[in-house]
């Protein structure tokens, strides 16, 4: 079966820099794809991207050692088992609020006797190989998304979870969630503590933690404190950022214009 790249990167000790990608289109994913990101993720939750634009998207993304993960709608097992059956090495669940959640992310992501995900693989034997059934369940990952109030009273019981691999922290909703402004970086006091204590409590479970950043500085700075997978911006934000740097030097300056040519 192919490698799942991503939890090699952990198991040496390593930080995924994961892309996001909002734009439902197949070879805008083959570009990202082809800058280098260890990981991309499809995002299906927000935004236009359906489950035909996220197949063609993971095509793409197969043109390259990238490890295509996708975040689902919701915890919901038909379009999580759906999700892997196309091809994912790994699904980001939002809204895991309960130890009861976390089970069955775990048990709809994997086949018996772990779990209950229906047989049919379809493109995932493809990516994966033709021994993908045997091995699937151990080379899957599965995050769960902490961005709840409720999730930070039930972390331990989530974290505890066998079969969770890692959690991902949504700082908008958990901020929203905690009564503070809804940010990726600078976050308010109370918010930042709940991110620090989420962080410790799963190194304390040996549960890789992950997070959503705006700028690169902050991912840094997080990947030294612990976090081991961190999003920048996202494939929509890179265009406009990008547009608009082009667009500010342009406008920076007047443009020269021709002398006016004429017979008088």
């Amino acid at each position: 079966m192919r490698e799942n790249r991503l939890r090699s990167l952990w198991k040496s000790g390593g930080a995924a820099v994961n892309g996001w990608l909002a734009i439902p289109n197949g070879f805008a994913a083959e570009v990202m794809a082809h800058q280098g990101w260890d990981t991309l993720t499809i995002d299906v939750q927000h935004g236009v991207v359906d489950y035909q634009a996220m197949v063609q998207m993971m095509q793409a993304i197969s043109t390259t050692d990238t490890v295509p993960v996708v975040r689902a709608p919701w915890l919901e097992p038909g379009i999580l088992m759906k999700i892997l059956d196309a091809g994912a090495y790994g699904v980001i669940c939002p809204m895991v609020n309960t130890r009861e959640d976390a089970q069955k992310l775990v048990a709809y992501t994997s086949y018996a006797p772990r779990g209950v995900r229906s047989f049919g693989p379809v493109r995932a034997l493809y990516y994966g190989g033709a021994d993908y059934p045997e091995h699937a369940n151990d080379t899957v990952v599965r995050f769960a998304m902490i961005e709840t109030a409720q999730a930070l009273d039930n972390l331990d019981d989530i974290l505890s979870v066998e079969g969770l691999d890692a959690i991902y922290i949504g700082p908008s909703d958990l901020s929203l969630s905690l009564g503070c402004k809804p940010t990726f970086d600078d976050l308010d006091p109370k918010a930042a503590q709940a991110v620090d204590h989420i962080l410790e409590r799963a190194k304390a479970h040996g549960v890789v933690a992950g997070i959503h950043n705006g700028r690169t500085d902050v991912a840094l700075a997080r990947i030294a404190k612990g976090f081991q997978f961190v999003t920048i911006s996202s494939d929509a934000r890179l265009l406009a950022s990008g547009s608009q740097q082009i667009l500010k030097e342009m406008r920076a300056q007047p443009v020269a214009q021709p002398p006016a040519s004429g017979t008088y």
